[in-house]
């Protein structure tokens, strides 16, 4: 061989975030002057360098390069020997490159860390809480979680810990905790959490875990103040209002029995004969606004009489499209008269434009369709259609309304019921 190398040291012991040098001696055995180069081969390479990194030296002569060593202090240097090899390349004779090889100590560290999450729980009685134990060190942990003493009436349910945490990893422990007894009513009360990680190897260490567990009331402030609410109505309903009631449904039953034995009529005798004149009679209002005349028939309360009639009732529907104009129309039969008391719009669709109503040549009312839904109209003098006219609906759609259904119309619907006495015409 052309080249002899030798490491200082057959083991160094190296210390993660720390630096440590050792040394290698390259020794040329050709006839010729040579210059080399060093390559750092192993695990050690990333963070392993050779100085100076060029060398030259004459035939028969040696010289010594210092090997650096910079660990980091990471999980992923794990703790342990570790092989160390430095190739020396001959720059004019490749061929004759050689490797040198040493084993490097890398020195174990404890770093880990502890998290309670989460740090503050609100239940009744218990909660669960969990441990998150990181290991970033490079040795295998075994961790041990105990509880502190803080309360006798607080328990801690704690399972068995991993037995061992590989370097950079992390691993999670359940914990529950549980109050002795239930907190029924009044404020929340706040119980200390205390648990304590300790970790044996390489070192032995602490790590103090600090939490809170609120306790909340069975039953809180606003519903107990809700409770008593309830109560005092329910109070006041029995002891005061339901006697008022009973005692005013009472008087009113008195002063109706009162009334119907005052006002009882005189039954004449079976055998005497009927009255046959009577005085005059000034007339009851009727709901069309008519008065019973002497033998029972209705007054005209219009444009004039009528002889005998009966309630009727019509509905017009009226479709129409978007900026149209659209009529319905309702026509009194020949040789009657509608006399009209009551009527009813309804824009159930909600849609928007004019609607106007019309009585023979009479406009009744003109509506804008988007200030209402559903319009009632009552007369108690009635309105006479006579025979030959019509009740016309006339409605100018601008847009078709959202019906109940939740979906746009595809045009406007309006309807008209118009009710009242559809009577005969006098001879």
């Amino acid at each position: 061989m052309s080249t002899t190398t030798d490491f200082e040291q057959r083991t160094v012991r190296v210390v993660p975030g720390e630096e440590t040098t050792t040394a290698l001696t390259v020794r040329n055995d050709s006839d010729i002057v040579e210059a080399y180069g060093f390559q750092v081969v192993g695990d050690c390479a990333p963070w392993t360098e050779v100085e100076p990194a060029r060398l030259s030296l004459y035939p028969g002569t040696s010289q010594t390069v210092v090997v650096r060593l910079r660990p980091p202090r990471s999980p992923e240097v794990r703790a342990g020997d570790t092989p160390l090899g430095i190739r020396v390349l001959p720059v004019e004779r490749p061929d004759t490159a050689t490797v040198s090889e040493t084993v490097v100590f890398i020195a174990p560290f404890a770093e880990q860390r502890l998290e309670l999450v989460p740090a503050k729980r609100r239940a009744w009685r218990s909660a669960r809480y969990r441990v998150i134990a990181h290991n970033d060190g490079n040795t295998p942990i075994a961790l041990v979680l105990t509880a502190g003493e803080v309360d006798d009436r607080l328990r801690y349910t704690i399972p068995n810990p991993p037995t061992g945490i590989e370097p950079g990893t992390q691993a999670d422990i359940d914990v529950r905790v549980r109050v002795a007894k239930l907190l029924w009513f009044g404020k929340p009360t706040t119980w200390p959490i205390q648990l304590t990680g300790s970790a044996e190897d390489p070192e032995p260490r602490e790590h103090p875990l600090s939490g809170e567990f609120i306790q909340l009331p069975v039953f809180p402030r606003w519903l107990l103040a809700l409770l008593a609410a309830l109560l005092a109505l329910l109070l006041a309903w029995l002891l005061l209002v339901r006697p008022a009631v009973r005692s005013a449904a009472r008087e009113a039953a008195d002063d109706q029995i009162a009334k119907a034995g005052k006002t009882e009529p005189n039954i004449p005798p079976p055998n005497n004969p009927p009255a046959t004149s009577a005085p005059p009679s000034s007339g009851n209002p009727k709901p069309g606004g008519g008065q019973t005349q002497p033998g029972g028939q209705p007054g005209t309360g219009g444009t004039g009489g009528t002889s005998g009639g009966a309630q009727s009732s019509d509905t017009i529907e009226v479709r129409t499209n978007t900026g149209d104009l659209g009529t319905g129309t309702y026509q009194v039969p020949a040789g009657k008269v509608f006399r009209v008391t009551d009527m009813i719009a309804a824009n159930f669709q909600g849609d928007e434009g004019v609607l106007t109503i019309v009585f023979g040549d009479r406009t009744v009312t003109t509506i804008a369709l988007e200030t209402f839904r559903n319009q009632d109209y009552h007369w108690v003098t009635p309105i006479d259609i006579p025979a030959g006219s019509a009740v016309t609906v006339n409605v100018t759609c601008a847009k078709p309304g959202t019906p109940a259904t939740g979906r746009q119309a595809r045009n406007c619907l309006e309807l008209l019921n118009v009710s009242g006495e559809l009577a005969d015409l006098p001879n």
